[in-house]
């Protein structure tokens, strides 16, 4: 049952690839995806160095 579960996700995902490789529609969405999320991961990752440079830059009083 697992060996064929996994035969078919595998199946899948190779019918998948040759798809998006054949058809210039799927493979221009694929890339526009693919831009905008990494558009996305710069803008979240710029946004935690800021965050990250603010916090250390104000020095926080410690409990004693």
């Amino acid at each position: 049952m697992e060996k064929l579960f996994c035969l078919g996700l595998v199946m899948g995902a190779i019918g998948g690839a040759l798809v998006v490789a054949n058809s210039y529609k799927a493979r221009s969405l694929v890339k526009k995806s693919q831009a905008e999320l990494i558009d996305k991961m710069d803008e979240m990752m710029d946004e935690r160095l800021k965050d990250m440079s603010e916090k250390s830059e104000r020095p926080e009083k410690k409990a004693k």
